[in-house]
């Protein structure tokens, strides 16, 4: 009898011991978490503007509204925490208007048009960028290769400001300026060691016929007023182009490489894939994207969840072993040639 209570009570005190240890681990986790920073938005969108074309030379959509978005873009902001909402060029003005109030910034593509309602879509956003700094709302801008040559060509008032180089299908590595500071730019991320690869090693992938050297850039007010160097690159030729700048007052950021492709595309040859250029495409997307979170624009959801890029499927086209691997294609209704934001 007393066997039999004793053992009960042995009983009883491993389940209470078992509950105070458990009790204690997860009053443990919880001081752990701190709380979220108010100062950033957790849920941040990008807008991608939509480029003219299929993206394929017209074998996807030979339509003449088309339009597309290469899916690798979209990959490299999500896999930095946020969403993205096509931002269609063709769409009209008040649609694409409503699209870019429900963003906490902008990217642009790389692509080939630099003229036409495009160009008058590039530069009607890119001012509603600086008006929305001007404001108070960090809204950050990130131009990719052709968006790099476009932002040149806004700043500048100059259409024939760019010059031809041959950097089609290269890898290359960047050549950081002379006592640059690389604080509060997309470099700020990257370990010094990685810092001192790029210099070295050929980890950006660039694919371009079009550029700005770096004394065409120095020449102009307007770019220098604006911009400062942080990078240039030489083509297959040995010219130096100027290949990163980043504006001195504004949170844009221009790059004539490509950051995504290294993680998110397959199709040309020289795309670098090693662990230090994924590491490139991870860091400019994190600080990119850690610049969205700045932006406290907060749109209702159901504006959002109509018209998130989910709401569209990508094309797969890798087979053909070029160009993109797969692509968003929208077809809209064409706007007004004359488009002013």
């Amino acid at each position: 009898m007393w066997n039999y209570i004793w053992i009960l009570f042995l009983i009883y005190l491993l389940i209470e011991i078992s509950f105070a240890k458990a009790a204690s681990v997860d009053d443990g986790l919880t001081s752990t978490c701190p709380a979220l920073d108010p100062r950033l938005n957790y849920r941040p969108i990008i807008g991608i503007l939509s480029h003219p074309g299929d993206g394929a030379s017209g074998q996807l959509s030979n339509a003449t509204d088309a339009s597309y978005i290469a899916a690798s873009y979209v990959k490299f902001v999500e896999s930095a925490g946020a969403r993205v909402i096509p931002l269609i060029y063709n769409e009209p003005p008040e649609v694409l208007q409503s699209k870019l109030n429900l963003v906490n910034g902008v990217l642009f593509t790389g692509g080939w048009s630099k003229a036409g309602l495009y160009f008058d879509v590039v530069e009607g956003i890119f001012n509603q960028v600086l008006k929305k700094n001007d404001a108070g709302d960090h809204f950050p801008l990130l131009a990719i290769c052709l968006g790099f040559e476009l932002l040149t060509m806004v700043i500048s008032k100059n259409n024939n400001i760019l010059e031809a180089f041959s950097a089609s299908n290269q890898a290359s590595t960047l050549q950081f300026m002379k006592n640059v500071n690389i604080e509060g730019t997309l470099f700020q991320r990257f370990a010094p060691e990685l810092i001192a690869k790029l210099s070295t090693e050929c980890l950006v992938m660039q694919n371009h016929k079009f550029g700005i050297s770096p004394e065409t850039f120095q020449g102009n007010m307007e770019l220098c007023s604006f911009f400062k160097i942080l990078t240039t690159s030489r083509d297959e030729n040995n010219k130096v182009y100027v290949s990163t700048v980043q504006s001195e007052s504004y949170p844009v950021t221009a790059v004539q490489w490509h950051p995504e492709k290294n993680a998110f595309e397959w199709g040309l040859s020289m795309i670098p894939h090693s662990d230090d250029a994924i590491q490139v495409t991870q860091h400019v997307a994190n600080f990119f994207v850690s610049e969205a979170r700045k932006s406290f624009n907060n749109p209702p959801a159901k504006e959002v969840l109509d018209n998130v890029i989910y709401n569209y499927s990508p094309t797969y086209r890798g087979k053909e072993g070029k160009g993109y691997d797969e692509v968003y294609i929208f077809t809209e209704k064409a706007a007004p040639f004359h488009y002013k934001m």
